[in-house]
């Protein structure tokens, strides 16, 4: 009698120990949850094909391997975030644009492999490859590989590749499509350490501005084009210089940018001032101005230059912590000072030469 209330205190212990655990699944890489068993299993049983974790789980693993949602006990709420989902893909977006899955892998150094279906092409900057299967074919192209650049025949393939020239990148870009009859992966690295972000256009209504050296690929039918900005103030010292890449459609773009990432909404109303070289992209609805960042005394001295990024509006940004021209410029810098070069005079010539765009390009 003694040993069956002993064993009765341990499944009551092990039940409650149970009933704390959160479950989340996932469905091609898109996570839900917490939740608890009962609603985990209810909606395992609609759908057995994602993945699942839960805490004690070293890993995300299949539903159906999953003895708790195959043949759920009673539970419920309360514990641990999940691990990040790596090794499982993420679905991106598509409509006429070809649709892509892809995995982002590293921490802050940081690079995208994506999954090619037979047939799916990505188009990506000349140079970013990382690694690929032997089945993918690559081919450098005018322009970027969109239905508009194929309806206009050469023409329109031409002029895509000279709006890419104007932005200052260069002419070609470069496709690659799984010719096989099997899945297939290809990876792409920035060339600088920093972090990738993958946006679905259609979640920011078709448009992305974004700064002409963000890029870093996109699914086939992903326009890049160029915006131009209007005002001339903005235009000669807005640190991004005249012209922004615009990339428009219904796909998954992925841009690269230095250091930490943050996301941030303006609500309408709402006024953020930002180092120029800080902005990485932003929605078509936020508008781009400048503003004057202190006196004279304030901008030589100060570092940040005579404007400010002034961002309003209603829309998302992207930020980043470490442009690469601040970067490229401390590195510039100390190597000046070990050439002996660093003297008061050079110093102070330094910070004239940055009296205008800050750490901006």
């Amino acid at each position: 009698m003694e040993l069956f209330n002993i064993l009765s205190k341990i499944r009551k212990k092990v039940h409650e120990e149970d009933i704390m655990k959160k479950w989340y699944l996932s469905y091609d890489g898109n996570q839900t949850g917490p939740m608890d068993i009962n609603e985990a299993a209810k909606q395992a049983r609609i759908n057995p094909s994602g993945h699942a974790w839960s805490e004690g789980m070293a890993e995300w693993l299949p539903i159906s391997k999953v003895n708790e949602l195959t043949n759920p006990n009673p539970l419920n709420d309360e514990t641990l975030a999940p691990p990040p989902l790596e090794g499982i893909y993420k679905k991106g977006s598509g409509g006429t644009s070809h649709i892509v899955d892809y995995k982002i892998n590293g921490a802050e150094m940081q690079f995208v492999e994506i999954q090619l279906d037979p047939g799916e092409s990505i188009v990506a900057e000349a140079g970013s490859m990382m690694y690929k299967d032997s089945s993918i074919h690559m081919e450098s192209i005018f322009g970027d590989g969109s239905a508009k650049d194929d309806e206009g025949g050469l023409f329109g393939k031409v002029l895509g590749a000279g709006k890419r020239m104007i932005s200052g990148e260069s002419l070609f870009t470069t496709l690659f499509t799984n010719e096989g009859s099997n899945i297939t992966h290809v990876a792409f690295a920035a060339p600088y350490p920093g972090n990738i972000i993958p946006i679905s256009l259609p979640d920011v209504g078709g448009t992305l501005i974004c700064q002409k050296d963000a890029f870093l690929c996109a699914a086939k039918g992903v326009e890049i084009g160029i915006h131009i900005k209007k005002k001339i103030l903005t235009a000669l010292f807005g640190g991004e210089g005249f012209i922004m890449q615009k990339l428009e459609g219904d796909g998954m773009v992925f841009l690269h940018a230095g250091g930490t990432i943050i996301k941030k909404e303006i609500k309408r109303g709402e006024v953020l001032h930002v180092d120029t070289g800080c902005l990485v992209c932003m929605d078509s609805t936020v508008d781009f101005d400048l503003e004057k960042a202190g006196n004279i005394k304030t901008s030589i001295f100060g570092g940040e230059g005579l404007f400010f990024a002034k961002l309003s509006g209603e829309g998302t940004v992207w930020l980043q912590s470490l442009p690469f021209s601040r970067l490229a410029g401390r590195v510039l810098a100390n190597a000046r000072t070990g050439k002996g070069e660093g003297s008061v005079l050079g110093g102070f010539g330094g910070s004239l030469g940055s009296l205008i765009g800050g750490d901006s390009d």
